[in-house]
Parts: C-alpha cells; sequence; structure tokens
C-alpha cells in the first residue's frame, strides 16, 4: 500500500527559525500485512505544537523528548481509526490516540502503543483530544494543580502568558474554576485581548504589542502575582516575575519565546529577576506533564465535565 509521509528534511540550527523546505512530503510503501499485536490505522488528525521545535534540534535539550531524524518521518500527537487489527483490545472502527503518531496518512503501529478514546466524551469532536480534552488541557489541568497551589477564596491572582494558545486559553479558565479570585492574560493582539474577556472569562488582558508591559500589569493586578502560568518567557516573563508576591508560584508550562535560541531549558532568568526570585521565595520549578501519567485518566474526565457543563469554553 503506498501512502504520504511528512519527514524531516533538514534542521533549521539551534538557533534558526523553521521554514517549510525544513519538511518534504513523500510516498512510501506500507507492508501488506500485520504481525500479531499490530494495528492498521488511518490519521484523522494531527497536533502540531510548539515543543517539536526542540525536535527538530540534533540534541532536543531535553532527557524525555527524542528528535527527528533526517529523512524519517516526524510524530506528535495524533488521532486516528482501526481499520485492520491483530490486537486482542482493538478491534475495526477504535479510535485511537498517541503521543507518537506518524505525519502519514495511514500507518502500522504496535497497538500497545494506542489508548483508546470515547467520542461521547467529547460529543464527537474527536480533535478536542488533541486539545482541551487531551494533552493540552492534561497539561494547563494538572500544571496549575500541582505546581499553582491554589486555594479557593484566598483572594489569589493568576496571570497567564500566552493566554490565547492552546494551553494558555485552557490555563485561565481553570485558575477561575479551582478558585482564584482574578485572572489576567497576555496576548498580542487587542482581538485576542477582546476574546480573553469576552468570550473566556478572564478579568483583564494585556497586549505585549501595545504600551508597557510591566505599567499595564501594575494596572491589571492592583494586588500584585500570586500564580504565573508560564508560556512564553523572556522579557514579558521578566516583567512579570518582577511584580510577583512573597511566596508566589510560576507554572513552567513552556518558554516558547527562546526555543529557537541555543539556551538550556529552563532559560536561567537575568541577574536582577533571579535576585528578585530568591528573595521573594517564589517557586520556579520545571513541569513536564508526561511526569503525571496517573492523573491523565481523572484529569480526562474531569476536563469532558467542565467542557459539557459549559464551564470550559474551547478555541
Amino acid at each position: 500500500m503506498i501512502i504520504q509521509r511528512v519527514v524531516l528534511n533538514s534542521r533549521p540550527g539551534k538557533n534558526g527559525n523553521p521554514v517549510a523546505e525544513n519538511f518534504r512530503v513523500e510516498e512510501f510503501s506500507l507492508p501488506d500485512a500485520l504481525n500479531e499485536g499490530q494495528v492498521q490505522v488511518r490519521t484523522l488528525y494531527l497536533s502540531v505544537d510548539p515543543y517539536m521545535r526542540c525536535k527538530m534540534n540534533e540534541d532536543t535539550g531535553t532527557d524525555y523528548l527524542a528528535p527527528w531524524q533526517l529523512a524519517q518521518v516526524a510524530d506528535g500527537g495524533g488521532i486516528g481509526v482501526v481499520e485492520e487489527s491483530k490486537h486482542q483490545k482493538l478491534t475495526k472502527g477504535d479510535f485511537v490516540t498517541s503521543f507518537y503518531w506518524p505525519w502519514q496518512t495511514k500507518a502500522i503501529l504496535d497497538g500497545n502503543g494506542l489508548e483508546k478514546v470515547d467520542p461521547q466524551l467529547v460529543d464527537g469532536h474527536l480533535s478536542y483530544f488533541l486539545g482541551a480534552i487531551g494533552m493540552p488541557g492534561l497539561t494547563s489541568l494538572i500544571g496549575v494543580q500541582e505546581k499553582g497551589h491554589i486555594s479557593a477564596g484566598s483572594n489569589q491572582t493568576m496571570v497567564v502568558s500566552g493566554a490565547a494558545g492552546a494551553c494558555g486559553s485552557l490555563a485561565g479558565q481553570i485558575g477561575h474554576l479551582l478558585g482564584c479570585s482574578r485572572v489576567v492574560g497576555i496576548c498580542g493582539t487587542q482581538e485576542k485581548c477582546l476574546f480573553l474577556t469576552s468570550e473566556l472569562g478572564f478579568d483583564a488582558a494585556v497586549n505585549y504589542k501595545t504600551g508597557n508591559v510591566a505599567e499595564q500589569l501594575r494596572e491589571a493586578c492592583p494586588g500584585g502575582v500570586d500564580v504565573y502560568f508560564d508560556n512564553v518567557g523572556g522579557d514579558i516573563s521578566n516583567a512579570v516575575i518582577s511584580q510577583m508576591n512573597e511566596n508566589s508560584h510560576i507554572i513552567l508550562c513552556g518558554q516558547i519565546s527562546q526555543y529557537s535560541n541555543d539556551v538550556p531549558y529552563p532559560p536561567p532568568l537575568p541577574p536582577a529577576v533571579e535576585a528578585i526570585r530568591k528573595e521573594r521565595n517564589i517557586t520556579r520549578e520545571r513541569f513536564t506533564v508526561l511526569n503525571y501519567k496517573d492523573k491523565f485518566e481523572p484529569g480526562i474526565l474531569q476536563l469532558s465535565q467542565w467542557f459539557k457543563e459549559g464551564k470550559l469554553k474551547l478555541l
């Protein structure tokens, strides 16, 4: 069987920006028969995520992400339907997902590496399993639960950078649901700011491309910042950290502003900002959702429940 797949054609370099020419589409021949334990799947949805920039490097800089190999198929979060099975627990017609789904139209995969998904949890919208009811949703929920130290009724303010993105848009809503009294988002357009406040329930939004971010934050967070869901790093995060309260917490979800720079992860803070962090006892610990697999199942059920109740709005 001839299928199409996307392979890594070249690397952008540790400090380069990815371009279309770093990839190519090619035809590939699948085996005609399955081995025991394998399934043939047809790809329905693929997720393209910020962390994949690291996988384009020869060294990802992390111990849990393997780099993509030149001339080999790219992979990531994906969802598909089983077309043929030699696996005891998977049958034709099952919908399945994997964090290591190859970017190809059809594939033969080890059934043990796949998870069945229930379309009823997402009212039939299977792509949601790659978003709010999938890894981005789990990252937001578990990150806030494990690293945010939110206590309902304690009048905490949360700030979210990259607030209009897949994780940020969910993290702000989850912050409210878990007890934050005020949630402020940072994004890059007035349209996004309006969407955050009018549709997603954020109390205020800061456009980092207009005006002084630190001044806008002081106005939006008069009581300071207690929880910071950090998706971007860099100058924006430095401005937020400078306004954080004593014993506050940074949820280190991502540093997208730094992914095309050759720096360690997490990137070190400037000396003045690091001095503030230490002086105010602000926690800033690396967060990796894959370390919390035991919380995935209850997390998916909680996200699905909020979605069905209309408490969690999706992009």
